[in-house]
């Protein structure tokens, strides 16, 4: 369903748990301008409707271990010669590497932008080397390295 069929009160209620995904519906109501039973409804509604795929908590990563941040561009081989598609087969496998923790196909040079979230520049290192490099499709790896989070948020502005 497009945006154009959101109403500001669906905005709203989507800004609000955006910010505190943990607001009871009361607490939701009030600060939407409706009354419960309403409010219930059109949360309800947005779920269904997949505006809302899941409740989450955001983990701060350097507290529990995994400071160092890593952008990396991948290109690929188009034609290797154990699958005629390597394209979905690394999109196949990335799936099931815990360290990337996000994944774009790209337009441009790079067929590929990964974020990659670790420990330390060796389990970069170890990841790189014995996972990506080794990846039959991967052709070319390009690093940065984030020196400081300057602005990172969950929220969309609606």
């Amino acid at each position: 369903m497009p945006k154009e069929s959101l109403d500001r009160t669906d905005r709203r209620i989507l800004n609000e748990l955006q910010r505190d995904g943990r607001l009871t519906n009361q607490e939701l109501a009030d600060r939407v301008s409706l009354s419960p039973s309403p409010c219930l409804r059109r949360v309800r509604r947005l779920e269904e409707e997949g505006y809302i795929r899941r409740y989450v908590a955001v983990v701060d990563a350097e507290k529990v271990g995994f400071g160092l941040v890593a952008y990396v561009t991948i290109r690929l081989n188009k034609h290797t010669g154990s699958s005629h598609a390597p394209m979905a087969d690394f999109a196949r496998d990335v799936q099931g590497w815990p360290e990337v923790v996000s994944c774009y196909a790209m337009t441009g040079d790079m067929d590929y932008l990964l974020r990659i979230q670790v420990q330390d520049l060796a389990h970069f290192s170890r990841f790189a080397m014995d996972t990506l490099m080794q990846h039959p499709a991967v052709i070319d790896m390009r690093s940065s390295f984030s020196l400081q989070k300057i602005k990172e948020t969950t929220e969309l502005a609606l």
